[in-house]
């Protein structure tokens, strides 16, 4: 939402909220109950801090229209007021993470409009949150003076792979911090970073590099804010959908390759990674996950050897292909595939997105073979390990990320000395 397209209503609304101090929004809450649930939650969740900012929660009315009840301005008595704004209605074509991403905005220039000091957002399971999970977002932020909370989740190791494979050693290997999860989607951001964001999300861009979420954790590294994480707790998640498991890569890779561009010039200086301050403990989970069928995993990465490779050449080197290849002559129960493996494809397919060596829709959802193949050797690998061996396995993957910076780095300034 940008501030012209904006109501009168909801203009005038804010007019009436200046000089609040935080901004939170808990975008799962649609009916007026779940709102009034979610404003008990932020009103708890804030009491724990030293000093109770003047706050505006923001929360979906759900009707796509802002609600007609005017809420009250906080003050020193009540220093919560609740503004339940309906979000735009999502388009046909509208992703999951388009949708979510146009809430980000909504929040956020809510928040740009007040002058706010800090802002959270609760976007990943806020039926499940706790007035814990608000205190730990915007708690380093009030009162610490950071300037990104990223979240800290306790997952099964079954769950998050997409997280662990790529999205989290990647941000780690080219921005140089250590984020467990650099797409939260739950944040704490400081006013100044939120007003970053907003301005270089005001540039004029296509519709597909206005996803939010893949530049927050970005611009925060490139412009020197102070980041941290906090554990949050448990995070349920959907079961994945692997009918539609293209989809989903393409949808979430799209616009991180798209935000690498972006930011080239500065990864490309970049030296080795640091780990951010923590708050909170990790909770702990049983030991039970899902079990994944590795055995038709498997099958997919042998189906995509035969019918992908024409595809797969516009992008990956030979040497790539040649280890794809003898990838899959391996019998079931050894399939393996090496780290330095899948961080070059991953890095290949960087390049190639930024090349558009051919439909970046359809080089995308290529890699989906290759995805699952790694999962299916984690599987493996991982099946009978515990936290802490998973923990390990999860750091050597990012160290390999790390190790082979230098190859998409050679890779991004000269392509055609590896394409001749």
């Amino acid at each position: 939402m940008e501030l012209d397209t904006s109501s009168q209503p909801e203009l005038e609304e804010l007019e009436r909220l200046a000089g609040a101090e935080l901004v939170v929004g808990v975008l799962g809450a649609g009916a007026a109950e779940e709102a009034a649930d979610s404003a008990a939650m932020v009103r708890e969740g804030l009491a724990g801090l030293s000093k109770i900012p003047r706050a505006v929660l923001i929360s979906n009315n759900g009707a796509h229209r802002p609600a007609p009840a005017t809420p009250a301005v906080p003050d020193a008595d009540q220093p919560l007021a609740v503004l339940s704004f309906g979000l735009p209605a999502p388009g046909p074509a509208d992703t999951l993470q388009q949708t979510r991403s146009t809430a980000y905005r909504r929040v956020f220039t809510v928040g740009g409009k007040l002058g706010v000091r800090a802002c959270g957002v609760i976007a990943s399971q806020p039926h499940a949150a706790t007035p814990q999970w608000i205190y730990r977002i915007v708690q380093p932020v009030i009162d610490l003076g950071f300037d990104l909370v990223a979240p800290r989740y306790t997952r099964h190791k079954m769950e998050g792979l997409l997280n662990r494979s790529v999205l989290a050693p990647l941000h780690r290997a080219l921005y140089g911090e250590q984020l467990q999860n650099p797409m939260g989607p739950d944040f704490g951001l400081s006013g100044k970073l939120l007003r970053q964001v907003l301005k270089e999300a005001s540039v004029p861009r296509r519709r597909d590099q206005n996803d939010l979420m893949a530049t927050i954790a970005s611009t925060a590294s490139r412009a020197g804010f102070q980041v941290c994480e906090s554990h949050l707790g448990v995070l349920v998640q959907q079961p994945t959908d692997w009918t539609n498991l293209s989809s989903l890569l393409a949808e979430v890779l799209g616009p991180v390759f798209l935000e690498l561009e972006r930011q080239a010039v500065f990864w490309q200086s970049v030296r080795g990674s640091k780990p951010v301050p923590k708050f909170g403990s990790p909770e702990v989970v049983s030991d039970d996950a899902a079990t994944l069928d590795v055995r038709r995993m498997i099958e997919s990465f042998h189906l995509g050897i035969q019918n992908l490779q024409d595809v797969w050449r516009l992008v990956l080197p030979p040497a790539t292909l040649f280890e794809l290849v003898k990838l899959s002559r391996l019998p079931r129960e050894q399939f393996r595939m090496p780290d330095d493996l899948w961080v070059r494809i991953v890095y290949d397919f960087a390049l190639g997105h930024r090349l558009r060596t051919i439909s970046r829709d359809h080089l995308l959802r290529s890699i989906t073979p290759l995805y699952l193949g790694w999962i299916a050797s984690y599987a493996q690998e991982m099946e009978k390990a515990g936290a802490a061996e998973v923990e390990a396995r999860i750091e050597l993957l990012a160290r390999a990320y790390e190790a082979n910076k230098s190859y998409l780095v050679s890779r991004w300034r000269w392509p055609d000395r590896f394409n001749p």
